[in-house]
């Protein structure tokens, strides 16, 4: 079964962060030059929060509010669902199924160490599924 470490491992373990203080426009920018859907909310070293575009088009456009007069911390989702680098990619996925969640935080010690997504968990779990295929598939014709 494959665990968070191995999805780091194989797509990096850069984290894209923004501070509490950050404009919505600067997250925003950012995701895009980053070519992400959100960016964990940091406080110094602390894990805060979480923004996504989602967070963006819910709580900004929608509210006819202005992204270069918004701070981070007033649309930031703040109820955190994070994981371990030693949970399954069948735990992830069903803490983002059960939970509508698109980016999972993972931390280490309490220090944010990477950001899977559902992107990352459904590309794992169809490689996964694939092998098996395979290894079924030539235990039958052997």
């Amino acid at each position: 079964m494959q665990q968070v470490k191995h999805l780091l491992g194989a797509k990096g373990k850069d984290v894209y962060a923004v501070a509490p203080d950050a404009s919505v426009y600067e997250a925003v920018q950012q995701m895009a030059e980053k070519n992400v859907g959100a960016l964990v909310v940091m406080k110094g070293s602390e894990l805060v929060g979480i923004i996504s575009e989602r967070d963006y088009a819910r709580k900004v456009i929608l509210k006819d509010r202005s992204s270069r007069d918004t701070p981070v911390a007033d649309i930031m989702t703040v109820s955190l669902v994070t994981v371990a680098t030693d949970a399954t990619v069948d735990e992830c996925m069903r803490l983002c199924t059960d939970g509508r969640l698109r980016h999972l935080p993972v931390l280490d010690g309490g220090r944010v160490v990477g950001v899977v997504s559902i992107g990352d968990l459904v590309k794992a779990t169809i490689s996964e599924q694939r092998e098996t295929i395979n290894q079924l598939e030539t235990y039958i014709t052997s």
